[in-house]
C-alpha cells in the first residue's frame, strides 16, 4: 500500500476495514448459530437465522454418533411450453451426478459444486413434512430457494429449446444406502427409494434461467 497515492491508500484501508468487519460479523453469527442456546441467541435468534439461512446453514452430520449413511441424488424434470404453444415433459436430469462429475479430479472444487444443491435440498427437507407441507415460516423460502437453483441448472443444461419456456419443474430425490463393510455382517437394501415433490410453477421472472 505504501506505493499507492494517498487517496488510493485511504480507499484500500476502508475496503479492508469493511471486509474485516463483515468477516467478524459472519464468524460471530455462525458461532451463535451452532452454539448451545444462550442469552444472546434467545434475544437475537431471529437476526441470526436471517443471516444464516439458507446459504450458510450448519450441521454436524459428518460426525458420530449419527453420520450420514445414505447417498441422496437430487433430480429434476421440467414441463416446457414450446414456441408453437404445445408442451412437453423433459427427461430426469441428475443434478447431483453433474456436480459429482464437476468435482471428480478437481483439487479445488467450488463451494457451489460441493454444497449448494445438497444444502438446498436438506433445507427443504427440514422445513417440510413427509407430505411436502411446509412447517413454519421458512417453508416457502426453502421451496423458492430450491426451485431457483434447479431452474438455473436446467437453463445451463439447455432443457428448453430455442424459443421454449420452462413452465413447471418437479424435483425428486433418489436415496440409496451406503454399502456396509464386508466384515460388519450388516444387511441393507440395495434398492433405491424415491421422494417425489409436487410440480412447481416457474414464475415469469425465473423462466429465462433465474431472477434478473
Amino acid at each position: 500500500m505504501a506505493a499507492l497515492s494517498l487517496p488510493y491508500q485511504v480507499g484500500a484501508a476502508v475496503a479492508l476495514a469493511v471486509v474485516a468487519v463483515v468477516a467478524c460479523v459472519h464468524l460471530g453469527m455462525v458461532f451463535l448459530h451452532v452454539a448451545p442456546s444462550n442469552t444472546l441467541t434467545k434475544q437475537h435468534g431471529k437476526a441470526v437465522d436471517e443471516w444464516i439461512y439458507p446459504e450458510f446453514e450448519q450441521n454436524w452430520k459428518l460426525f458420530a454418533p449419527n453420520p450420514l449413511q445414505q447417498n441422496i441424488a437430487v433430480q429434476v424434470r421440467a414441463e416446457v411450453r414450446t414456441a408453437d404453444g404445445a408442451s412437453r415433459t423433459t427427461r430426469w436430469y441428475d443434478l447431483s451426478a453433474e456436480d459429482g462429475r464437476a468435482i471428480d479430479g478437481n483439487p479445488l472444487p467450488s463451494h457451489t459444486q460441493q454444497n449448494e444443491l445438497r444444502r438446498a435440498f436438506d433445507f427443504y427437507g427440514s422445513s417440510h413434512d413427509a407430505a411436502n407441507r411446509p412447517m413454519g415460516l421458512r417453508g416457502a423460502l426453502a421451496e423458492q430457494y430450491l426451485r431457483r437453483i434447479v431452474v438455473l441448472r436446467l437453463a445451463r443444461d439447455h432443457a428448453a429449446g430455442s424459443g421454449d419456456v420452462l413452465a413447471r419443474v418437479q424435483v425428486r430425490s433418489r436415496i440409496s444406502s451406503v454399502p456396509p463393510p464386508r466384515w460388519s455382517g450388516e444387511k441393507v437394501s440395495d434398492k433405491p427409494a424415491y421422494r417425489l415433490l409436487p410440480w412447481w410453477t416457474v414464475p415469469a421472472g425465473e423462466a429465462a434461467g433465474g431472477v434478473r
